[in-house]
């Protein structure tokens, strides 16, 4: 039996975080972007992103976003992990809100789970970024950043 949508585990997150609009969004993900493929996302710490950045990625550091698709067959597209520490951090730098914030690293992450790649992929995920982050009404986003000189404050990866 399909499962019934994407998950967000909040662990070690702030409490002032809207975990019902977060909720919200990734389903408006899932419809949107994904074709109504599902896709858990882990909300937690530099710490965690840390272990996890080193465990996968031989990388001791901590990092904002990290991407790890499903292998098939699948029926979830895979797992985000999103540090909240990394996010209030940039979304204080970019002047939004951590929920924007976390919502622009959400959006990437899942760009990467659908295969997309800005480092290989000659802009794709750029403008497929740029497209979904305009029609979602949210602030300019890690690629744009980047490009742009000001850092992502630390970076993403894909598995």
């Amino acid at each position: 039996m399909p499962d019934s949508g994407s998950t967000l585990i909040f662990r070690r997150a702030p409490r002032e975080l809207s975990q019902r609009g977060l909720r919200a969004y990734a389903t408006l993900l899932e419809r949107m972007v994904a074709d109504g493929r599902h896709f858990d996302c882990l909300l937690s710490d530099d710490r965690e992103l840390r272990r996890l950045n080193r465990q996968f990625l031989d990388r001791d550091y901590p990092t904002d976003v990290l991407s790890f698709p499903a292998l098939p067959p699948s029926e979830s597209l895979g797992e985000i992990a999103i540090s909240t520490v990394r996010a209030a951090k940039q979304a204080r730098q970019h002047g939004h809100s951590l929920e924007q914030e976390i919502a622009i690293l959400m959006l990437h992450g899942l760009l990467h789970l659908l295969g997309m790649d800005h480092e290989s992929d000659h802009g794709r995920m750029e403008r497929t970024e740029r497209r979904y982050r305009e029609e979602l009404g949210l602030p300019v986003g890690l690629i744009e950043r980047a490009q742009r000189g000001k850092g992502a404050g630390g970076g993403d990866a894909a598995l």
